[in-house]
């Protein structure tokens, strides 16, 4: 519902196993011949990859299909979800056995030791922290859904987890798809090398229309029962909407720079939601990169208004949209073959797999949620924050302290800036 679906030039369009492995194998090719990633070609091989998806809900169901379409031999061997219910659809689809079916808040901890060698992250951002460390240390290659945490903490826990996959020679790959998207890829390969000169500027956009989840807490449900069902809300579960949609185009900011950011100053507000929740419809971040060059960052939930989803970067040469134009001294249009980035990402990562060169893009993507995380948190105070100290000082955890059990609990009132505390 709110994942990876609003942008039209990355939507997938309903590809056949068949054509997919066709044009990869062409991109793949073309790719290899300008000279970038040699990762980037389908998984091919016929050793069978057992995989176990965790989080069953409609963007669990998706990358699930996305990684059994990326290559031959692979198989969706166990699934896990807090609900029973979600594992219906799933189980009959990928015709998964019911003893490697499970519910309940320990469901990924069985479904990484059915015996599965990749794990699908795609719960609620919430608890991707927890799941992502356990995969890891039970020795399993990841798949994981972003934004990959909500706070700071989360920050912490997924870049030590990443840390570890490295030294254990895992693979871990994000559902950041525009880094595996040709046109985004070699339009960043030019700008990093020079193509617009000096970055002096950028902005990027995920002004969309509203993500409705209106669900009503019935009698016996507990608060936190109510909050999942209804998990893009709560600013505890899904980071508010500047972390859970709006990380794809900081992501690109993060990728253009070479860097993150060393500060920023953020506004925003509650003014047209209506759902129960806490979380807010829009946000104005500048976020201010090495040298002082800015980047203005705008996203909002609002029906009836316009919409815009994209990425600019300035330089002393040009300009260019990210993907897939330069304007200026170095104008260009890319004209090269495309795919599917929401399979292509999975074929990357089952090719790093098969090949055993890894690939790991935990610390990156950990790094983009935590751009978008530090806007939020300085929009919610009303304070200018610095990305040292909300990486290594602040002390913001969210969420009930026992995540193992459905129970009360209240989380935080709307954030209102000046009044809302400083962790």
């Amino acid at each position: 519902m709110s994942e990876r679906h609003a942008s039209g030039r990355c939507r997938s369009e309903g590809v056949s196993r068949r054509q997919f492995l066709k044009t990869s194998a062409a991109a793949s090719a073309a790719v290899l011949a300008s000279g970038l990633s040699a990762s980037y070609v389908h998984a091919a091989g016929s050793d069978r990859l057992r995989v176990g998806l965790i989080g069953c809900g409609g963007r669990g169901n998706g990358a699930a299909r996305n990684c059994a379409q990326a290559a031959e031999s692979v198989e969706i061997y166990a699934l896990g979800d807090l609900f029973p219910e979600k594992i219906a659809r799933p189980k009959e689809e990928f015709k998964v056995a019911d003893e490697r079916c499970f519910s309940g808040f320990d469901n990924y901890q069985k479904v990484i030791a059915s015996g599965v060698d990749l794990i699908i992250l795609a719960t609620p951002p919430g608890f991707r922290p927890i799941h992502f460390k356990a995969a890891v240390e039970a020795g399993k290659h990841v798949f994981m859904e972003k934004p990959v945490c909500v706070d700071p903490w989360g920050h912490r826990e997924i870049c030590l987890a990443a840390d570890k996959a490295a030294q254990k020679g895992l693979s871990v790959v994000a559902g950041t798809q525009r880094r595996h998207q040709p046109a985004y890829v070699e339009t960043m390969k030019r700008i990093r090398d020079g193509a617009i000169g000096d970055l002096l500027a950028a902005q990027c956009y995920w002004i969309g229309g509203a993500v409705h989840q209106d669900g009503r807490q019935t009698e016996g449900m507990t608060d936190i029962e109510f909050q999942i069902r209804n998990w893009y809300n709560w600013c505890w579960l899904c980071g508010d909407h500047i972390v859970e949609q709006h990380v794809h185009n900081i992501d690109i900011m993060n990728w253009a720079f070479g860097a993150v950011p060393e500060k920023c100053l953020g506004l925003g507000g509650r003014q047209v939601r209506q759902e129960p929740g806490n979380i807010w419809d829009h946000f104005a971040v500048e976020f201010e990169y090495a040298g002082g060059v800015r980047v203005a960052s705008y996203c909002a939930h609002l029906d009836k208004a316009a919409h815009r989803v994209s990425e600019r970067v300035v330089g002393t040469k040009g300009t260019s949209d990210c993907a897939g134009r330069i304007w200026g001294e170095n104008a260009w249009q890319y004209q090269g073959g495309d795919v599917d980035p929401y399979v292509q990402e999975h074929a990357d990562l089952l090719a790093a797999v098969r090949s055993g060169a890894p690939v790991n893009e935990g610390r990156q993507v950990a790094d983009s949620t935590m751009t978008a995380v530090l806007g939020r948190m300085s929009a919610y105070t009303g304070r200018e924050l610095s990305w040292k100290w909300a990486t290594e000082a602040s002390q913001l955890k969210l969420g009930p302290a026992d995540w193992s059990a459905f129970g009360p609990f209240e989380p935080p009132p709307v954030p209102m800036p000046g009044q809302t505390p400083l962790l």
